[in-house]
């Protein structure tokens, strides 16, 4: 009996089949027996027999998700996918049953050696594993360019390597919070490594400037997403009842919210259909403008246009093949849920379009609710949060110098100009104490700066709503962020006249703290203000649409608009540099990103109030767990401060116990191990200080947000700089 009723999907897109289904048939058993899949007992076990191979149909996924391909590509698609599936099933067989970490890291780190990115293969394959790797990579990378080719290896290495994290939380008997998994599982789940075979399969690829934006980026995360989820639907009762696997997305909604396991279904079926409505969105309203901007040609328009529609096809084909593959729980579901049959149609292959007006309507206020939002409602004050804070927090001791030094700072840049700010909002801000807290052992001129780009990012996050978005003049903000960039020169380019106090501050900032930095930290310091900056572009977008973003989507761009990765980097401008390529592991982007979650969802409950009732914004973690999961406003903020509670245990995983293992697994030497304990400890007090001014700040006070800016000299009582508290990008 399956454990839960398949839920109504939505699907837009129509699945086609390629005519070439038997010859990739014909030829994928063939190959997968020339590379010893079939019936070859690996350590003893035998992995697949020909039923297997039958019975899982890959030939017709990949004509199914595929389907223009001509019959030679075809073939190569599906040799890949026969390969991946045998590389999990080989991999849980031979690892994820017997917890062999340590063979599994071994066993990984061979794979490497048969992905050059330039020049031949020289490793010898030992196992059927890296005998089908060996033989894809050479007939699949000479046709591409060398760009593609290491997206192609990168996503492949995640794919594979991850799966020790997955092995990891077995082994733990830990599962992953929702942020986590949904990050975790597109490495694992492969959809990117995916994504890249749609360019080569319709041959056609994003063009290098736009490849990285965050247009292509999210809906390559969008498609990966919706794959994934998809799959854990389908694939749960194998995987977490047979297998007992804790990496499934329905599991980790049953035990985070507390949900049945038919409603935690539904709840991920609805994140799935939020994460295609989010891809839609992203295609017709963000790639446009991706185009225009960076002046893309017709023929590469053409060609990122064929690339959509590739990522649409395999949507559309993944989820008819998920319907019919005896590899997966669908008894039933080609019957039910919105079937042809319904419509009095056909049932055979190819008739899925007809199930797409049943989709669309069952979704459809669910899309709707994103735009119903009734600003500015009354939703009175709420005690400070009960959050953990398990580290214990250190005040540098030049504070109330740099408390009066960012005083006559703000003054002389302008930015007390009684319009956006004036010295009452700077005291409520008091950039000081979170510089103190967060930077304990900075000299006095470090703390000084560190102050002085926590009052300018939030001078200047104030500054984009109150100019630009009760106007919605979108061009304007687009033409001062443009601005903005010039005075963040990297290689001594000269700047322009500063003409707005953001433009005098950000020149004055950027030329006492790029100075004496490298031409590569000065790149990464202006990679971090953009990101920023582009980020408020992103939220003025929302806001004029009145549309309250996806979840996923909402809290990977908290990160930016609370500006934190431009704060860690200035904590640790003055630390030991640490390896790029440790920055990449999973466990370091792990303590970062939890880090940054943290502070950035303890900011959306504090000021739930101040937003929502009084700015009208749909920016906020509570709002926006509110829509997705129609839920009352009490539940929204247990959840959301449930995620504060869970990002916070996960960075202490990661930095107690996957770091350490990192460590250890490639031997890096003291001076390594130094400089990345330091860096931790860092982002310990960057955790720690954001939280203490969080929880003693007045800017969210609802007296503040009632106080008109320009009123400080009418106000009576004491006005000394150090009465409230700040962060950068704080609300």
């Amino acid at each position: 009996m399956q454990p839960f009723v398949l839920p109504e999907f939505y699907m837009p897109y129509p699945a086609r089949l390629n005519p070439h289904l038997e010859e990739a048939r014909e030829h994928s058993k063939a190959w997968a027996y020339g590379m010893d899949m079939i019936d070859v007992p690996q350590h003893g076990t035998v992995i697949w027999d020909e039923h297997d191979l039958d019975s899982h149909d890959y030939a017709l996924l990949c004509s199914y998700t595929h389907p223009d391909a001509g019959a030679e590509e075809l073939d190569l698609i599906t040799d890949w996918y026969v390969w991946v599936f045998y590389f999990d099933d080989h991999f849980v067989e031979l690892y994820k049953r017997t917890g062999d970490i340590a063979g599994a890291r071994a066993y990984l780190d061979r794979l490497a050696e048969f992905m050059p990115v330039t020049g031949e293969i020289t490793a010898k394959p030992e196992n059927p594993v890296e005998r089908g790797l060996a033989d894809l990579w050479s007939r699949t990378v000479p046709a591409r360019s060398e760009g593609w080719r290491r997206r192609f290896a990168e996503s492949t290495r995640n794919l594979l390597e991850e799966s020790l994290w997955e092995l990891a939380n077995i082994t733990e008997g830990r599962i992953a919070n929702p942020i986590e998994y949904i990050e975790m599982r597109r490495k694992v789940g492969g959809a990117p490594w995916s994504a890249n075979l749609v360019e080569h399969s319709v041959d056609a690829e994003v063009p290098g400037a736009i490849a990285a934006s965050r247009p292509m980026h999210v809906l390559r995360d969008c498609f990966a997403d919706s794959v994934h989820l998809r799959n854990d639907l389908f694939s749960y009762q194998r995987e977490v009842t047979d297998e007992g696997e804790l990496s499934n997305g329905v599991l980790v909604l049953e035990k985070f919210l507390g949900l049945g396991t038919q409603e935690a279904a539904e709840a991920v079926n609805d994140l799935i259909t939020s994460r295609l409505h989010q891809f839609e969105h992203t295609a017709l309203t963000e790639v446009p403008a991706l185009f225009a901007e960076h002046g893309i040609d017709p023929a590469a328009q053409a060609a990122t246009a064929a690339y959509v529609k590739g990522l649409q096809d395999w949507q559309a084909g993944g989820h008819e093949w998920h319907l019919r593959s005896s590899r997966y729980m669908n008894e039933g579901a080609l019957k039910t849920r919105g079937g042809p049959e319904l419509l009095n149609g056909p049932a055979g292959l190819g008739t899925s379009a007809a199930r797409i007006f049943s989709s669309v309507v069952e979704t459809a206020p669910q899309r709707l609710r994103g735009y119903q939002h009734v600003p500015h409602q009354t939703v009175g004050t709420r005690p400070r949060p009960s959050v953990r804070m398990p580290f214990p927090l250190t005040l540098n001791p030049h504070l109330d110098v740099a408390r009066k030094n960012v005083a006559e700072w703000a003054q002389r840049m302008g930015l007390l100009d009684d319009v956006v700010w004036d010295r009452r909002k700077l005291e409520a801000v008091d950039a000081a104490l979170c510089a103190a807290g967060v930077h304990p052992d900075a000299t006095p001129e470090q703390l000084d700066v560190t102050t002085g780009w926590m009052t300018w990012g939030t001078y200047a996050d104030d500054y984009y709503p109150r100019m630009f978005g009760r106007t919605g003049d979108l061009a304007a903000a687009k033409a001062c962020h443009e601005r903005l960039t010039r005075f963040m020169p990297t290689e001594c380019e000269p700047m322009p006249e500063p003409l707005t106090p953001m433009e005098r501050g950000l020149a004055d900032l950027w030329e006492r703290t790029a100075k004496p930095l490298s031409v590569r930290t000065r790149r990464a310091l202006r990679h971090a203000v953009e990101d920023m900056l582009e980020s408020w572009l992103w939220e003025l977008g929302n806001q004029v649409q009145h549309r309250i973003p996806d979840p996923v989507d909402y809290v990977e761009m908290r990160r930016r608009t609370f500006g934190a990765e431009l704060t860690m980097l200035l904590a640790r401008l003055t630390a030991d540099p640490i390896p790029p390529e440790l920055h990449r592991t999973r466990p370091l982007q792990a303590i970062e990103h939890s880090s940054a979650d943290y502070v950035g969802l303890l900011n959306d409950v504090i000021s739930y109030q101040k937003e929502i009732q009084f700015e009208g914004e749909v920016h906020n973690a509570v709002l926006t767990v509110e829509n997705f999961l129609e839920t009352p406003r009490d539940r929204a903020f247990d959840v959301v401060t449930d995620l504060i509670d869970a990002r916070m245990r996960e960075f202490e995983h990661a930095a107690s116990v996957e770091l350490p293992a990192l460590l250890d697994s490639y031997d890096f030497g003291t001076e390594t191990r130094r400089a990345v304990n330091a860096y931790v400890d860092r982002l310990k007090h960057y955790l720690a200080g954001c939280h203490h001014w969080h929880m003693t700040v007045a800017r969210y006070d609802e007296a503040e947000a009632r106080r008109p800016v320009g009123t400080s000299a009418l106000l009576g009582g004491p006005t000394g700089i150090g009465t409230s508290a700040l962060h950068l990008a704080a609300r």
